[in-house]
């Protein structure tokens, strides 16, 4: 019986053991956060670069995605003969939902992955231990900088969203949907306030923590040369649309209670 289980009860436990890892890693990268001297050179760096892979990205599917959901509220709104509250409609879609899923999609998938790539090369290079052997500190010196940017652009790119949604909804609203121009703009507070924009903002602050310490962590493990850092990107992006999915469920649950 025992011979039976046994690979199903090794596989339980090296997912045990991954997991433990993971947090592991957040736990170190939590420690070193107040540690001086930070990294603040390393961090514009990041951010920058960070942004410079995820603003076009973000500006291409917030387009189409606030325009689809728009649309289809402005849609019914019509039907019922209330066009004029198509801002309300359109405040409680692009500030509650679009703007974090879209983030969700843009720090996974473009983001996360870039800093998992380039620490997965400098593993496999083995810069990391070079590092280590010179006494510096990786986490400190590689991670931190990046999980701070992380947070910072995913919060600048949910207000990007937040703003190119509620601009493209006017836009589609007004001219091809009939709304009037001020009644859109007075509605938009109706439904929606600024603790819903600050609640969209912490969404997204922490799902560029999560992306990033996701990526952070397979990036240090890579291993096996070029493949292994293509497994480690493929492997953050599922992990990381897994974790910020499960993030947003879970914060905007509470946030409604």
């Amino acid at each position: 019986m025992t011979t039976a289980f046994a690979p199903a009860i090794g596989k339980a436990r090296n997912g045990v053991q991954t997991v433990g890892s993971f947090f592991l890693t957040f736990w170190e990268i939590l420690k070193a956060l107040p540690r001086r001297p930070f990294q603040w050179r390393e961090l514009v760096a990041q951010a920058w670069f960070i942004a410079s892979v995820s603003i076009v990205p973000t500006m291409l599917m917030s387009i189409p995605f606030c325009v689809m959901v728009v649309f289809q509220i402005n849609v019914l709104l019509n039907e019922i003969g209330a066009i004029d509250l198509s801002g309300a409609g359109a405040g409680i879609a692009v500030i509650r939902e679009i703007g974090p899923i879209v983030t969700v999609l843009v720090v996974a998938g473009a983001g996360a992955t870039a800093i998992c790539a380039d620490l997965g090369s400098r593993t496999i290079r083995e810069e990391i231990d070079a590092m280590r052997v010179l006494g510096i500190d990786p986490i400190q010196r590689l991670a931190v900088p990046r999980v701070i940017a992380s947070c910072v652009v995913a919060v600048f790119l949910n207000g990007l969203v937040t703003a190119i949604g509620l601009t493209g909804g006017y836009l589609y609203g007004v001219f091809l949907q009939g709304a009037t121009p001020g009644q859109y703009i007075t509605a938009i507070p109706i439904l929606t306030g600024t603790s819903d924009l600050l609640i969209s903002e912490l969404k997204a602050g922490i799902f560029g923590l999560l992306a990033a310490v996701v990526a952070c962590h397979l990036g240090f493990k890579a291993g096996g040369g070029p493949k292994g850092v293509g497994d480690a990107v493929n492997q953050t992006v599922v992990l990381s649309f897994v974790l910020l999915f499960l993030a947003n469920a879970v914060i905007t649950t509470l946030s409604l209670h």
